[in-house]
């Protein structure tokens, strides 16, 4: 058993693997501003216009020439207002100012704006204590960015700021990756659905819900999903039209050696090749992997908690790059914390434990284990934060820095 195990991959060497299969996103699209929220930017974004698109006050007060006041201030005569959409006309002379309201646009022959705080009012005049500075809350014409300069650039996953930004300088609609589509068919005879009572010998199907939602919020479109029998003609139909209609396909189940694991099989029937079998992982040891062209295909194991631990180490990152997101997200998503636990051998497979994570009063987060029972306890893995990371061979000890995966 050792020397079977001592030739899979570590988890780390899968994924490189996995990736170094996956092509680039294969369509881009135009979308409304309002409906690009989440998703990743394919093309540069340019700016249409300087901005600011002028000289604009940052604060409610008065505009005028510093050179206007002396080392101690001064009085100077109002001329009139400037406000947001309606500037004031005409110039200012030396010796003046004028009301400015923010996001006005300085009226002309103005270098500098004084807070309204640190003036009072005089009938027509308005009296300064203190000097004021050129360019004094003041946004000048272009310091953010000027017309023809890129905002952003491509493989941006876009944020709700990032819309913000979009509109500023015109972009609209958005030129994005394509989401990519994805079936999730789960394997097995014993499943039934969330709604129907178990029968003898039955459980019911959950993977395909945390699957589903899991594939969404990274922004995928989920084409198809359900149950399959271990049946060869059936899984073989449902296998061939969701690799007709999908851009990646994820199976749970029926991946193990076993005289009902049908997946890899099945999937070589229909052209795909394989690419691994097996991790040294635990748990999700099983996990499979090929490509149908250029479409990735994952087998993951049928237990919850190893198609948990396979969509967040393998899955997520296959999708993050076929969503256009940037390449540096695709590595493993890897944190350190102080273990709090009892100590922890490993075996020859890295193992994987449900975890709660907490700030600790010196500011390092603490990892608090959570009782598991093993790759069907999908409850202590929906309780927790992370997954503590005890690494093959090795051990971890109570108070030490580990490596953990959050979830």
């Amino acid at each position: 058993m050792a020397a079977i195990l001592a030739s899979m991959l570590t988890p780390s060497e899968a994924l490189a693997r996995i990736l170094a299969r996956i092509s680039a996103p294969l369509r881009t699209e135009r979308v409304s501003l309002g409906a690009a929220h989440g998703r990743c930017l394919a093309a540069r974004a340019l700016s249409d216009v300087d901005l600011p698109p002028f000289e604009k006050s940052m604060m409610d007060g008065f505009a005028l020439r510093s050179a206007s006041l002396a080392a101690g201030g001064g009085r100077l005569r109002m001329m009139g207002e400037a406000r947001a959409g309606l500037p004031f006309s005409g110039a200012v002379p030396g010796g003046s100012c004028v009301e400015i309201f923010t996001g006005a646009e300085l009226p002309t022959g103005c270098d500098a704006v004084e807070m309204i705080e640190h003036v009072r009012r005089e009938g027509e005049f308005v009296v300064f204590a203190l000097p004021v500075k050129p360019g004094q809350n003041v946004a000048h014409l272009g310091e953010i960015l000027r017309a023809s300069q890129v905002a952003y650039e491509p493989r941006r996953r876009l944020s709700a700021a990032d819309l913000s930004v979009l509109a500023s300088v015109g972009v609209d609609p958005v030129t994005v990756f394509a989401r990519p589509r994805v079936s999730i068919l789960t394997t097995g005879d014993e499943l039934v659905g969330a709604r129907e009572k178990p029968g003898r010998g039955q459980i019911r199907e959950g993977n395909t819900f945390f699957l589903r939602a899991a594939c969404e919020a990274l922004g995928c479109e989920v084409v198809r999903s359900g149950i399959v029998p271990d049946e060869p003609a059936r899984l073989e139909l449902a296998f061939g039209q969701a690799l007709e209609d999908s851009d990646v396909l994820v199976t749970t189940g029926g991946v193990s050696v076993g005289k009902y694991d049908l997946v890899g099989a099945t999937l070589e029937r229909l052209g795909v090749e394989p690419v691994l079998h097996k991790v040294a992982v635990k748990p999700g040891k099983p996990i499979w992997f090929g490509l149908s062209g250029a479409k990735p295909v994952f087998g993951l194991p049928g237990n919850p908690v190893s198609t948990l631990l396979g969509f967040e180490v393998f899955v997520r990152a296959a999708l993050v790059r076929l969503s256009g997101d940037d390449p540096a997200l695709e590595r493993e998503r890897i944190l350190r914390g102080r273990w709090t636990g009892r100590p922890e051998k490993g075996s020859d497979r890295q193992n994987n434990l449900p975890a709660r994570v907490r700030q600790a009063a010196d500011g390092v987060s603490e990892l608090e284990p959570i009782p598991f029972r093993g790759s069907a306890d999908i409850v202590a893995a929906a309780r927790a934060d992370a997954l503590a990371i005890v690494p093959a061979g090795g051990e971890i000890q109570s108070g030490q820095l580990i490596e953990y995966r959050p979830l």
